[in-house]
């Protein structure tokens, strides 16, 4: 596995070694040692999750204000463009955000510690995400950022005269300043 710092500090892009040959592929998508020697940290998932998507669903961008959650992402089957936000007040990182496309054919996998918002765009006609959480969920702690906030200034690769398909929820998610955050 190759761990590859994103320009922003903490989250994390993971290779992991391909072996291939005319049959098809092999690869370790987990590995607690090789994983935490390359973020750095002991890390405990608790929950694996999976949700498939079609071509223009925009989801999230989410977190949970107690019993934060770090995931580490992937995407099984499509392309998706993965964005963290940094929503720690603390940081000096604040409100900065980074994306990066992962499919599955470059089998990248993205490390998004607790403290960060977390969405996806679906580029593919169908995406498979997987993802590993280190909290179980709780819905009395969700909390959504406003996909399109100019404060964020994320650019989703949407397409001319497009709008992504969001749920009622992240259509009426808080923008940052007045979001709920880390402290």
């Amino acid at each position: 596995m190759r761990a590859i710092p994103s320009s922003l500090p903490g989250v994390v892009i993971i290779e992991p070694k391909v072996f291939g040959d005319s049959r098809g592929f092999f690869l370790e998508s987990f590995n607690e040692r090789d994983f935490s020697g390359a973020i750095g940290l002991d890390v405990r998932f608790v929950q694996d999750n999976h949700s498939r998507s079609t071509r223009g669903v925009l989801r999230g961008l989410h977190y949970q204000i107690r019993q934060p959650q770090g995931k580490l992402v992937r995407v099984v089957r499509g392309a998706v463009f993965d964005v963290a936000v940094d929503i720690r007040r603390s940081s000096p990182n604040y409100g900065r955000w980074v994306g990066v496309q992962l499919s599955e054919d470059n089998r990248r996998q993205v490390w998004i510690p607790p403290g960060f918002a977390h969405g996806f765009y679906v580029l593919s006609d169908i995406a498979d995400f997987l993802y590993k959480t280190t909290d179980y969920y709780n819905p009395d702690f969700e909390r959504s950022l406003l996909w399109n906030d100019p404060s964020i200034g994320i650019s989703w690769p949407v397409e001319m005269g497009e709008r992504p398909i969001v749920s009622d929820k992240d259509a009426r998610a808080a923008s940052l300043i007045d979001a709920e955050v880390f402290a």
